[in-house]
């Protein structure tokens, strides 16, 4: 696996390559970042990871400080898959211009998600977009987990007319019904059956009182819980730890 630092040089190597799958990651691998690699490993001649823990997204200091890093141990995971290329950028190497320049949508991603973490969406599509301009992929594969950010990257890459295909793989979830995320290892056993339980609420709920009525009874922080077209949305805190999922209705 070739490991990447320098945009520059980054660049120089993607212009000879042939299709180009690309897996934006902030590190802290678990199986559902490896069956989004899985499947670009698959569809294309090459694949690049990259791992970049987005200070611009963040809009609480905590928990991006809380945020769990596994780099060593992601290294070698990505080695065992045998990902073509790993790019690992640092602060100034993406922000060059100390983030004045940003990419802003002023509509669904000022709901949801976007409601309560001010700027949050900016952070993620400023990224994305530099980053594809980067990698130039083929195809770009994300979560249905983050189903608003998927949605948000999909109309992004429409709307600035990018040769990108952005490629939705579905949640992958726990024995238990829980969807994998990096957040999950700051939890508790304790607190990790709360999120459990979050999940199974979220999905045999037939109405959104009912649901909520139980996560109050579970002592669960309700951040939001909505349902938009076909698709019902929730984020919840646990032991301080934010949760998000979705599902089908």
């Amino acid at each position: 696996m070739i490991h990447i630092s320098d945009p520059i040089e980054l660049k120089k190597q993607m212009r000879p390559l042939g299709s180009i799958g690309f897996v934006p990651t902030m590190g802290a691998l678990h199986d559902g970042h490896f069956s989004l690699i899985k499947k670009s490993l698959q569809e294309n001649e090459k694949t690049i990871v990259s791992i970049f823990l987005n200070a611009t997204q963040f809009n609480n200091k905590e928990d991006l400080e809380k945020y769990p890093t596994s780099f060593k141990d992601d290294v070698k995971k990505l080695e065992e898959l045998k990902v073509d290329y790993l790019f690992a950028p640092e602060f100034i190497d993406m922000y060059p211009d100390n983030y004045r320049y940003r990419v802003s949508e002023d509509k669904f991603s000022k709901t949801l998600c976007g409601s309560s973490r001010a700027g949050h969406f900016d952070g993620v599509l400023t990224v994305v977009l530099k980053l594809f301009n980067l990698v130039q992929p083929s195809k770009a594969y994300f979560g249905e987990k983050d189903y608003q950010q998927l949605s948000l990257i999909q109309d992004m890459a429409k709307a600035f007319f990018l040769d990108v295909e952005i490629v939705p793989c579905p949640i992958v979830r726990t024995k238990e019904g829980l969807a994998l995320s990096s957040r999950n290892k700051r939890l508790s056993n304790k607190g990790l059956l709360k999120a459990q339980r979050f999940a199974e609420i979220l999905q045999q709920s037939r109405e959104l009182t009912e649901a909520q009525e139980k996560l109050q009874e579970e002592g669960i922080k309700i951040d939001y819980l909505k349902e938009i077209g076909s698709r019902r949305f929730a984020a919840v805190e646990i032991e301080n730890i934010r949760l998000i999922d979705n599902v089908e209705k």
